[in-house]
């Protein structure tokens, strides 16, 4: 991959036209996947050894919106973090979305070739707009809080978007599951790993819950967890 002659052109278009909504990047995520794939894969190195504090000063931001966009790419697979390491993915190559669309080809297609697959019309759907689309969600989780999997009567129950509102999460069936009051309250924006670890560190969660749940927002993702009949 490094050798690989990258078309600059093509990149862009899968990065704005396909990246971007089909992971629900946040413009902290844009911006760090910009930078990092810049100083690695453009210039044509494999690995680039970083630190957040010197990303966080090059691109004008804080410390913790660009941890936090580290995270989140590594965890959509956008990237490989090892410590100090990072490798950077190109959209062709990333696991999430070679799953939600099909072969690689279909990312390599130029704007307006997609041929209006099922999967198109489901992640652009807003599962908020409808009562029976914010069922879906519910009946997925299967009337269970997706944080701390206590069972949720119905007329305690909520959706909580896993990148909240606030830092431009999309109300797609990826990046919106069932959820307690109690839970949602409690999350606020706080990153859903982040979340999920301090429910176990209070004991609402054991360790093989925390890892399958862990497991679950990778899933999410993904694009693994849809709706019935979706």
């Amino acid at each position: 991959m490094p050798n690989r002659k990258l078309n600059p052109k093509l990149l862009w278009i899968q990065f704005e036209d396909v990246l971007v909504p089909r992971l629900g990047l946040t413009v902290w995520d844009r911006a760090v996947y910009h930078y990092l794939l810049r100083h690695s894969l453009v210039i044509g190195k494999r690995r680039l050894h970083f630190a957040v504090m010197s990303v966080a000063h090059a691109l004008r931001l804080s410390n913790g919106p660009v941890r936090q966009a580290v995270r989140r790419l590594d965890e959509l697979g956008a990237l490989r973090k090892t410590g100090h390491l990072v490798e950077m993915r190109l959209p062709e190559h990333i696991r999430a979305l070679r799953e939600a669309d099909g072969p690689p080809a279909a990312l390599a297609a130029a704007p307006g070739t997609d041929k209006d697959r099922p999967s198109s019309t489901l992640e652009a759907t807003d599962f908020m707009s409808t009562w029976a689309l914010r069922k879906a969600i519910h009946d997925r989780d299967r009337g269970a809080c997706f944080h701390c999997l206590r069972r949720t009567p119905a007329h305690v129950r909520c959706l909580d978007h896993v990148v909240p509102r606030a830092r431009f999460g999309r109300n797609s069936y990826r990046n919106l599951v069932s959820c307690c009051i109690e839970c949602n309250t409690l999350k606020g924006d706080t990153p859903a790993p982040d979340f999920l670890r301090i429910l176990y560190r209070k004991g609402r969660l054991t360790a093989a819950e925390l890892d399958a749940r862990l497991l679950a927002l990778k899933d999410l993702a993904a694009g693994k967890l849809r709706p019935a009949g979706f």
